[in-house]
């Protein structure tokens, strides 16, 4: 049936407001076309200032702990150790001790830079066909530190053995001690003028002490 309008007596017999709400369900809007329902905006479901589902965060909105930390570099110490081109090497006077026979072995900067020194140096005797004499000295304990030797500035450790004359070790008579930086491995050369030493036998052993500042006790 078509929307029309209905006559006084009709409307007389129903009442007004039923009649009003029959007309309107029965009759499309003023455009022609049926109300649609109501849809959610894009924006509902999140709050103000909330990114879409799916967005990428810029770097600025990322918190402090979505960030890869920093990482720092160490020190390397090993950027300022004295090489041994870097150095030359001599045996000082000996100190004549009760029965004992001591020499400051010791290390000279002659680079034009500042450069370190830590722990105990290595030293050997050997004969003129650079054959080692004796065992390797042994360290005697103390506190190793830092020794830092500016162009020109020398550290010296302590070598120590009994008088062979004393010991009755048995001796040789070296042509050479080398010397060798702590950390390195190419030892310095150093001409021994100081007689026989002790190689084998009882009391043989030659100590060696940390490196210090100076050039000798």
């Amino acid at each position: 049936m078509g929307c029309t309008m209905m006559s006084r007596s009709r409307l007389a017999s129903v009442a007004g407001a039923l009649v009003v709400l029959g007309a309107l369900a029965s009759c499309g809007t003023e455009s022609g076309t049926a109300d649609a329902p109501l849809r959610p905006s894009a924006s509902v479901g999140r709050t103000a200032g909330e990114s879409p589902r799916g967005a990428v965060p810029s770097e600025d909105a990322a918190s402090p702990s979505d960030r890869a930390p920093t990482v720092t570099g160490r020190t390397n110490s090993s950027a300022t150790r004295c090489h041994t081109a870097e150095l030359s090497a001599a045996v000082g006077r000996m100190d004549p001790g009760a029965g004992q026979r001591n020499f400051p072995v010791v290390l000279t900067n002659v680079s034009s830079r500042t450069c370190t020194l830590h722990g105990y140096p290595g030293a050997a005797f050997v004969d003129a066909a650079g054959e080692q004499l004796g065992r390797d000295p042994e360290r005697t304990p103390g506190g190793a530190a830092t020794v830092t030797l500016a162009p020109g500035d020398s550290a010296w450790a302590g070598l120590r053995f009994s008088s062979p004359g004393v010991s009755g070790a048995r001796t040789a008579t070296p042509a050479t001690l080398l010397v060798t930086p702590p950390d390195e491995r190419n030892p310095l050369e150093v001409p021994w003028r100081a007689g026989a030493v002790p190689v084998s036998g009882d009391s043989s052993s030659v100590f060696l002490t940390v490196l210090q500042p100076g050039s000798g006790p």
